[in-house]
Formats: C-alpha cells, sequence, structure tokens
C-alpha cells in the first residue's frame, strides 16, 4: 500500500477535474482511491484513467449484479483498467461470484473482488423490509462466507462486522470498510459506524472515507488529522 495508509478516499464527486485536484492535494496522505458508480458512469474510462495516473491503488466500486455470464462479461471488460479492487454483491450468489473471480484469473490482472454484504446505510428494519427477517451481523457473516467460498479475495462490510469477520474468516481475507466517521464529522446517511482507529484497531483491512475529507473547507487537513490519529504520519 502507498505510504502502508489504510485510507481510501471516496471521491464523492462527478466532475474529472475536481476529483484530480482533490487527488493531488491529497496523495501523500492517503493509501488510495474509491472510484464508485456516479464517477464512473458520467466519467468513463478517460476519468478514471486521469486519476490512475497518480500511481495510487484504485478501488473501483461498481457493485456488480446480475446473471453470472452478464457478470463475467462485465467483469472482463474491466479488467483492461486494472484496478486493485473492484466489487460485486455477495447476495448474486455462488456462482455469480465464481464468474467474477474467473474473469480476472483469465485476464491475470491481479484485482482482488471484493463482495458487498449488507450495504452499511441498511439497518435490522430494512432487511425486514426485504424478506430478510435476520440481524445485520448473520446476514454478513454469511454472505462473506459465500463470498470466500467461492474465491472471492475479501468482502466489504460495516464497522460493527469487522470484529466478527477478521474472528471468522482469518487474516487473509480483505475487509474492505467504508461508514468511516471520525469523532469530529457528520455520520450522514452511514447507521452502523466507527470511528477510523477503532475500525482499525477491529482487523480492518482498509478504510474507506470520503465526506469527512472531501467535504471538509480543508481536506489536506482532514485526511491528515485521520493519518495523526492512525499513527501514520507524526
Amino acid at each position: 500500500m502507498h505510504n502502508k495508509n489504510p485510507v481510501f478516499c471516496a471521491l464523492d464527486v462527478n466532475d474529472t477535474a475536481k476529483a484530480v485536484e482533490l487527488v493531488s492535494c491529497l496523495k501523500q496522505d492517503i493509501g488510495g482511491i474509491k472510484i464508485g458508480l456516479e464517477f464512473f458512469l458520467s466519467n468513463n474510462r478517460e476519468g478514471y484513467e486521469a486519476l490512475a495516473k497518480f500511481g495510487l491503488p484504485i478501488f473501483l466500486d461498481l457493485k456488480l449484479h446480475d446473471i453470472p455470464n452478464t457478470v463475467y462479461g462485465a467483469v472482463k471488460a474491466l479488467m483492461t483498467l486494472k484496478p486493485a479492487f473492484l466489487t460485486i454483491h455477495a447476495s448474486g450468489g455462488a456462482d455469480m461470484i465464481q464468474a467474477a473471480v474467473n474473469a480476472v484469473k483469465e485476464t491475470g490482472a491481479g484485482t482482488k473482488i471484493l463482495a458487498v454484504t449488507v450495504l452499511t446505510s441498511l439497518e435490522k428494519a430494512s432487511l425486514d423490509a426485504v424478506g430478510q427477517g435476520v440481524d445485520v451481523g448473520s446476514q454478513v457473516l454469511r454472505l462473506a462466507r459465500l463470498a470466500k467460498d467461492n474465491g472471492a479475495g475479501g468482502c466489504v462490510c460495516s464497522p460493527e462486522e469487522v470484529q466478527l469477520l477478521r474472528k471468522e474468516l482469518g487474516n487473509d481475507f480483505v475487509l474492505m470498510v467504508p461508514g468511516i466517521r471520525p469523532a469530529w464529522a457528520a455520520s450522514n446517511d452511514q447507521k452502523r459506524t466507527l470511528t477510523p482507529l477503532e475500525a482499525h484497531k477491529a482487523g480492518a483491512s482498509f478504510l474507506v472515507i470520503g465526506r469527512p475529507i472531501t467535504k471538509a473547507s480543508n481536506p489536506l487537513e482532514a485526511a491528515r488529522k485521520i493519518s495523526l490519529e492512525l499513527g501514520f504520519i507524526s
């Protein structure tokens, strides 16, 4: 990892020039960048490639979810970009997860497939409403196990499930953790949050942090404050 810093900055913008400006400012104080669906659809490959030039690991968070053959084709098409991480939904099932993993293997891109478990904006009432009448932790563990058993390199989970997943799935399984909110930042629409230090100590591999950095009056100062809390700068 760049500077061994676990923070992936989520670029909550859809303008390439603004994203480039942010990364240029933050590149020494973050470990990677997260490109989400909004940015990717707004700017396509050209926007991605403009950010890839900084040399930071890229977490391409597209949350693919379709029949296995379609996901296989989509992942294979994306592998020319060679992101460090690419997301699919674990709820797509075993065959879909395997299809994504096989697409990466066939290209030799080296990308790790990460399976999204339960979105950090959801809580038990939300799961009940869609017919998943289980507690959030049980559902996250079920989907994470499904992902690991079918070749995924890791999963996306909320901070609250990190300790459980690390214990149950071992140290080699990547835990990419959004829903990170410093004590001094607003929680916004995230329901299951921890501070960066709490999540890191619990066993998170990487921390996805967006608005506390990108919407701060001084993004660089915010990023450095988080790095200082984590012990990556003095």
